[in-house]
């Protein structure tokens, strides 16, 4: 099984639980996991976290950078098949034209291309039309989503301090 991660994931890591500065066994499993294949983001959340100008986007561009794969013109059929699904559902102009423009849209396409399970810290929208969810979008589509709570107990992380950091 494999991850795809969302911004909010990298960036609520930071802000909350796993800080930078404090947890950085957190951001290590992320490497380590990214290297062997597990866990990975694309660009265009690369591009999101970038913007941020923060020590975040400092991790991204110097340790993180291989997490992040980029968006490749095979994925071109199911841009298609994610917007006629956002289209169908009758959401208003302006969330499809937010979501086409943002990472939450290349996100999806690459779960649907690679199979891959996304994570975010996102909830379904009850019967909103203002704003496109990514675990809507995902059961709309049969996608596998789930928090990065569940991803890290599924893969049996653990962060632990060895005894002499105690």
């Amino acid at each position: 099984m494999s991850y795809l991660l969302d911004t909010n994931v990298f960036i609520s890591a930071k802000n909350l639980h796993y800080g930078l500065d404090f947890c950085p066994a957190f951001w290590d499993w992320l490497i380590g996991a990214g290297n062997n294949g597990s866990v990975f983001s694309i660009d265009k959340v690369a591009d999101e976290i970038e913007a941020g100008g923060d020590e975040l986007s400092d991790w991204a561009k110097h340790r993180g950078k291989g997490l992040f794969r980029p968006t490749h013109g095979a994925l071109a059929p199911h841009f298609g098949t994610l917007s006629d699904w956002c289209t169908r559902q009758q959401f208003e102009p302006a969330a499809i034209n937010t979501f086409f423009q943002g990472a939450d849209f290349y996100l999806v396409a690459h779960a649907l291309a690679g199979s891959h399970v996304v994570v975010t810290h996102e909830v379904m929208s009850g019967d909103s039309k203002r704003r496109i969810k990514i675990p809507n979008v995902c059961i709309g589509l049969g996608v596998r989503f789930m928090t990065p709570y569940q991803m890290l107990r599924i893969e049996k992380a653990r962060f632990v301090l060895r005894a002499a950091d105690r």
